[in-house]
């Protein structure tokens, strides 16, 4: 469900990668927002109809819902709409899901706002949360009612928990994505913001190697339990810029930054432990951040040459 979009284009191709073979990717669009891979179907679904949704569950042996109508910049401007848009079609996919003999249902939370500010990093699945934005609150809801589904109906729900990813297919024009924002206010010679001297703290993961652990918490995760996946490792929104600047600036597109004072609402540091993870199943991050930039940056390259930035 929601697999159409950034993340989920990348997590296709990683369970096609695993052997799996019959995929159906659902969402609201008519159409998905990139190209599937060949023998991949795709069906545009309101997740708020019941009959619908059940109709396309039967048979099924797996679920992965990334569904979700928007980021948490945008949850600030009307939380009750991110409520509503939000909550009641995953509790209803919830609901559909646990009438099913599933093999396992995959809930994709945010590891990236559910903690609020976290007395300790990195972060792990035992930390608590306390999250300050509508679109937090509202992912932590949908875990409280997977847990509840596992444990009354016996639902098998996994829930993982993603820190700040990046890489090809993350546009800089949706709110959603320091990097994407940042790559592609470069291209377009727009500054870069970042509230306070220095941003915020974030662990930022390179999109396929959030796919491969979105596999893995499939594959092996254990019904009823959470699994953070991120890297380990944080970096503030100038460290960032820095980085991006070493390798745009020498190809003629200097960053340029817009210092603005510090948000309250702003989380300052959110890193991850992953260690749950990877010792249940041996997933680890491959990409850096260099070599995730760098690859990002191709990618936004091409798109200029294409005019689509």
């Amino acid at each position: 469900m929601g697999g159409g979009g950034f993340i989920g284009t990348h997590l296709v191709r990683e369970l096609l990668a695993s052997g799996r073979r019959e995929i159906l990717v659902t969402g609201r669009s008519p159409c998905p927002k990139f190209p599937l891979p060949d023998g991949v179907a795709y069906t545009s679904c309101d997740i708020s109809n019941l009959a619908q949704i059940q109709g396309l569950l039967e048979g099924r042996d797996e679920v992965i819902d990334l569904a979700y109508s928007s980021v948490p910049m945008t949850s600030y401007s009307d939380p009750l709409d991110d409520l509503v848009a939000n909550l009641y079609p995953t509790v209803n996919l919830l609901k559909s899901a646990s009438r099913c003999r599933l093999r396992k249902f995959l809930l994709v939370s945010s590891g990236g706002t559910v903690y609020g500010n976290p007395l300790i990093t990195p972060i792990n699945e035992n930390s608590p949360t306390h999250p300050i934005s509508p679109y937090g609150i509202t992912k932590l809801a949908a875990e409280n009612y997977a847990h509840m589904f596992h444990h009354l109906e016996r639902l098998p729900a996994v829930i993982a928990r993603p820190s700040n990813p990046y890489g090809p297919f993350q546009f800089g024009n949706l709110g959603q994505g320091f990097i994407g924002t940042a790559i592609f206010a470069t291209l377009q010679g727009r500054p870069v913001t970042i509230f306070g001297e220095k941003g915020t703290t974030r662990d930022y993961i390179f999109v396929q190697d959030l796919a491969r652990g979105l596999v893995s918490a499939l594959d092996d995760g254990i019904p009823g339990e959470i699994y953070n996946i991120g890297t380990g490792t944080g970096f503030n929104n100038l460290e960032i810029l820095e980085s991006i600047d070493c390798i745009s600036r020498p190809a003629g597109y200097p960053v340029i930054r817009n210092i603005q004072p510090d948000r309250a609402f702003d989380v300052r540091t959110n890193i991850l432990d992953s260690s749950k993870l990877h010792k249940l199943s041996g997933w680890l991050p491959r990409h850096n951040l260099d070599a995730g930039l760098a690859l990002t940056w191709q990618w936004a390259c091409s798109k200029l040459q294409t005019g689509q930035v």
